[in-house]
């Protein structure tokens, strides 16, 4: 990279920040309903010139578009609970800019990432969705690592209110089955709904099942496991169903008819974590 490109990467990164507002950019028009239009270098131009690029707007939101980096930044924070202050905070820069970044869809070099990913303990790689189709734990371990046991009120803690969790059962077949299921913790009961006769609806005819949940930090080699084991019961009171329907955080990222609710009372609670060695 010249020092002219670094330069630009530079004020990219701290001409929002600093003073608080959007960034510039020569060139760039984004007016509704149109195509959005740069100035960019292009190979095989005349003399090194600048060529007009447009793109349209539909494009920017689509997978792995620039749109989709500040929808991942702003999930990453709600997920660790910050505010947009907070986490402008963090990363030594204006909420004003950090707003620009998570709300519009703007195409932010390395440079203006590096400071929200290192504010949110991410990577740039990870804000982009590099890796969103590997399995996490694709980093290196840590040098001196540690793995704790986590006691039963440091595992209630990361259970949550609810989330994506892992039921194994034993299938109908007498086969062994894991599958994630969006889960919701309701009176220290794990409960989730599926559609009656799927797998994960054996976990009902169970004496004991085992829930799982993890989460995998791959920027700093850390992470967590939470195993939860007891009985499974199909909730068939239709009071306490509807209930459960109106309080469930989410609907099933899978979609379908899920009307059948299954709870499991833990027996056993227990966790363990990775972390360095000196924590």
């Amino acid at each position: 990279m010249t020092l002219q490109g670094l330069g630009h990467l530079l004020r990219e990164a701290t001409e929002g920040g600093i003073q608080g507002r959007a960034p510039h950019r020569p060139g760039i028009r984004e007016v509704a309903g149109r195509p959005v239009c740069t100035m960019a270098d292009a190979k095989g131009g005349t003399g090194g010139r600048p060529v007009r690029r447009c793109v349209p707007r539909g494009r920017l939101d689509a997978a792995g578009s620039p749109g989709d980096i500040g929808r991942r930044m702003a999930a990453e924070r709600r997920r660790q609970r910050l505010s947009r202050r907070e986490t402008a905070g963090r990363a030594r820069m204006s909420p004003d800019y950090l707003a620009y970044l998570e709300e519009r869809p703007s195409a932010p070099g390395t440079a203006t990432l590096i400071r929200p990913a290192d504010a949110l303990g991410t990577t740039v790689a990870a804000l982009r969705g590099g890796g969103i189709d590997l399995p996490p734990g694709q980093g290196q371990a840590l040098l001196h690592p540690r793995l704790q046991d986590l006691s039963p009120e440091e595992c209630r803690t990361r259970l949550s209110t609810h989330g994506v969790g892992r039921v194994a059962v034993s299938t109908p077949e007498s086969r062994p089955a894991v599958l994630p299921v969006h889960y919701e913790v309701v009176d220290d009961a794990i409960v989730f709904r599926t559609p009656p006769g799927s797998v994960p609806a054996a976990a009902a005819a169970a004496t004991e099942v085992a829930f799982e949940l993890d989460h995998v930090d791959d920027a700093l080699s850390r992470g967590w496991s939470v195993l939860a084991v007891g009985p499974a019961n199909v909730v068939t009171d239709p009071a306490t169903a509807r209930g459960l329907t109106r309080r469930a955080h989410t609907t099933s990222w899978a979609g379908g008819d899920r009307e059948m609710w299954v709870s499991i009372r833990p027996t056993s609670l227990t966790g363990r974590r990775i972390t360095p060695a000196d924590h």
